[in-house]
């Protein structure tokens, strides 16, 4: 497949060409969840901390230490292999067996926490990430054009594009989703991936359109409206007073759409075309560019780096 688009920028060209993950430790994401515990039950929840690694590789790693299938570990969402991630996994208790997770030899795997609770771990049920990376690039830096910029990226926030993990190397996962949608049969994790990355890329052009139209942070008669850091949706029949606003002060966000496969019974959703990066905070070295920000749920890091820097 040719290389993906260079979508559109909302705040200009990048000030800066540089480079994130030469080490793990140059992204750090820490997932963050509003459940409180039961204490007790049939499932393990599992604070992880992985360096390295990918999420669904760990999450096969603990059904083998527990001695259940794959299929029976819960995670909230995927997060970065080059990195280092802390996020939570539910493992459900084999009858008869306790898991030694202290005694977990597993690469790059550092359990934190573990706690009892009744459900399994849901996709989704995060409320958001933390993040800390660091962009090396050469000196000096425009340490005045910088701030200038990351000061527009906390108060207006950035277009919500799907980062280009979403999509593979070289794209491939777009081309899986349109040889499952030509009937092509794959295992049911491949399905979801490759359907995942097909929507994603017709949310980013279509969020690529709003943006060269200078819309993609205003209402529109006919948009949905997210209600900012939460599932709730409403349509937008006419732009009022009010809601431009809403719009305006980010407590809501116009929506694109993520389209519907009938095919394969997968309906039409939304998604808000702006993110909020709250607690945006840097610092500055001679040939680097610490960044700080919070994300919500299903958000991408690199969609905020790139309205600063070339990567």
């Amino acid at each position: 497949m040719a290389p993906l688009p260079d979508w559109a920028r909302a705040l200009g060209a990048p000030l800066i060409a540089g480079r994130i993950r030469e080490t793990c430790a140059d992204f750090s994401v820490v997932e963050h969840l509003d459940i409180e515990l039961s204490g007790d039950g049939e499932h393990d929840w599992l604070q992880v901390r992985k360096t390295d690694a990918n999420t669904h590789w760990v999450a096969e790693q603990l059904a083998r230490c527990a001695a259940i299938p794959a299929r029976d570990v819960g995670y909230a969402g995927l997060k970065d292999r080059r990195a280092v991630a802390t996020q939570w996994f539910s493992v459900r208790r084999k009858p008869g067996v306790t898991p030694d997770w202290a005694a977990l030899a597993v690469e790059g795997v550092e359990i934190l926490q573990v706690c009892r609770h009744q459900r399994k771990l849901q996709r989704g049920a995060h409320t958001g990430n933390v993040f800390r990376i660091a962009v090396r690039t050469d000196p000096p830096l425009p340490r005045d054009r910088l701030a200038d910029r990351l000061r527009e990226v906390a108060e207006q926030g950035v277009p919500n594009y799907f980062g280009e993990q979403r999509f593979g190397r070289d794209a491939a996962n777009i081309e899986l989703g349109r040889a499952v949608l030509d009937g092509r049969r794959v295992s049911r994790h491949k399905r979801g991936i490759g359907i995942s990355a097909l929507r994603s890329y017709e949310f980013n052009n279509e969020l690529d359109a709003r943006v060269r139209a200078d819309t993609w942070n205003k209402l529109l008669p006919g948009d949905k409206a997210n209600l900012d850091g939460t599932g709730s949706v409403f349509a937008v029949e006419e732009v009022t007073k009010e809601l431009e606003q809403r719009c305006s002060e980010m407590d809501i966000h116009p929506c694109g759409s993520l389209p519907a496969f009938e095919s394969l019974r997968v309906a039409e959703a939304t998604r808000a075309l702006r993110m909020r990066v709250a607690d945006l905070q840097w610092q500055f070295g001679e040939d680097v560019l610490w960044l700080d920000f919070r994300l919500g749920k299903g958000n991408f890091a690199t969609a905020v780096l790139r309205e600063i820097v070339s990567l």
